[in-house]
C-alpha cells in the first residue's frame, strides 16, 4: 500500500474505534472515510452494534455494500459522533470540503452530531485555506450567484460531469460552482457571506463546527490528533 493510502487506512481505522457499542453514526463521503466504513464492518462482524446516516449517495451504497445497517435523520435526529473528509484543514480547524459535492449534506450532519471527527492525510493541512470553495446552487441562481460571489473577489467556475456532459448534479438535484479566493484570511466572514445569498444552498466552507471537531491525521507510522 502506498504511504498515502496507509496514512489514510490509519486516520479511518483510527476513527472507527472511536465509535461505541449503540451510536448512530454520521458517515462522510471520500476515501479516507471508506477507510472508517471497512474497520467498521470489521468490528460489526464483531459483535458491534451501531446505525449509520450516509452523507450521499455513494455512501450509502459503500455501507450497504460493507454491511452497516442504516438509518435517516427523520427517525434518529441526534447522531453521536460523524465520521467526515475535508479537502483543507487549517490550525483553527477551519475546513474547505466539497470535493465530493455532498458538503450540504455533511453540513447537516456536523450539526446533528455531538462530535465530529474529521480523516484526512497530512497533504491536506495548511497554514491558510486557499483551495477552491465548493458553493452548491439551484440552477436557476446560477447566474446571479455567480456575479455576487465574484463580487466578494471570487472566481467561478462551474463543475462539469466527468464521463458526462454538462454540469455536476449533487444529490439535491443542483449545480456547483467551484470559486477560487486565494488565501481566505477570514472564513468565517466568508462562509457567512456566501451562504447568505439567494439560491445557494451552502458553500464548502466549515467554521462553525470546530468546538466540537477532533481532526485525525494519518500517517505511515500512524495517526496524530488535532483538537480544538
Amino acid at each position: 500500500m502506498k504511504e498515502e493510502q496507509q496514512a489514510k487506512q490509519h486516520a479511518g481505522y483510527y476513527a472507527a474505534d472511536l465509535v461505541q457499542d449503540g451510536m448512530t453514526v454520521g458517515l462522510g463521503t471520500g476515501s479516507t472515510v471508506f477507510f472508517a466504513m471497512e474497520r467498521l464492518s470489521e468490528r460489526i462482524s464483531e459483535g458491534l452494534s451501531i446505525r449509520g446516516i450516509p452523507t450521499s449517495a455513494q455512501a450509502s451504497l459503500r455501507a450497504r455494500d460493507y454491511g452497516i445497517p442504516l438509518t435517516t435523520l427523520d427517525d434518529t435526529p441526534v447522531i453521536d459522533i460523524a465520521i467526515d473528509g475535508a479537502d483543507q484543514v487549517d490550525p483553527a480547524l477551519q475546513l474547505i470540503k466539497g470535493r465530493g459535492a455532498a458538503h450540504v449534506r455533511e453540513r447537516v450532519v456536523a450539526e446533528a452530531a455531538r462530535k465530529l471527527v474529521i480523516v484526512v492525510d497530512g497533504g491536506k493541512l495548511t497554514d491558510v485555506l486557499s483551495a477552491p470553495v465548493p458553493v452548491e446552487v439551484i440552477p436557476f441562481a446560477v447566474s446571479i450567484a455567480r456575479a455576487r460571489i465574484e463580487n466578494l473577489g471570487g472566481s467561478c467556475v462551474l463543475r462539469e460531469g466527468v464521463k458526462k456532459d454538462g454540469p455536476v448534479v449533487t444529490d439535491n438535484g443542483n449545480w456547483i460552482l467551484d470559486c477560487g479566493f486565494g488565501a481566505i484570511q477570514k472564513p468565517a466572514e466568508l462562509e457567512a457571506r456566501i451562504n447568505n445569498l439567494a439560491g445557494v444552498l451552502g458553500c464548502g466552507l466549515f467554521s462553525e463546527f470546530r468546538s466540537k471537531t477532533i481532526v485525525v491525521v494519518g500517517e505511515p507510522g500512524g495517526v496524530r490528533l488535532l483538537s480544538g
